[in-house]
């Protein structure tokens, strides 16, 4: 965890202990103590996934990213690239999301299936 950044899967799992604690009515401060325990953070740190936890309940746990190099056509690296800049998102998540809807309509539509 570089930079003071916890990774996303880290970070799913610290909200998703929290949202756990605050399901079983334990008390903020004494679910602090536990998560900054359990994790060997802060109690600041610890407040911090309770807040969200409050606010969102739990979140889902990211699968592992690998890299993956393809060769695409340059004309659509720059539409792929002008896509995911004006949206906000990054290169990979607007590539993995095309991916699923892609292969989630392929299966749908296998007249084998």
């Amino acid at each position: 965890m570089s930079g003071g950044r916890a990774r996303a899967d880290v970070f799913a799992e610290r909200v998703n202990a929290a949202a756990d604690l605050l399901e079983a009515d334990v008390r903020v401060a004494d679910a602090a103590r536990e998560l900054a325990r359990r994790f060997g953070g802060s109690p600041r740190q610890a407040h911090r996934y309770l807040q969200r936890a409050a606010r969102s309940g739990h979140v889902p746990v990211p699968a592992p990213a690998a890299v993956f190099t393809i060769k695409l056509p340059v004309p659509l690296i720059a539409r792929v690239r002008a896509h995911a800049a004006a949206s906000g998102r990054a290169l990979s998540a607007v590539v993995g999301q095309a991916l699923e809807e892609f292969l989630a309509r392929t299966h749908r539509d296998d007249p084998r299936r």
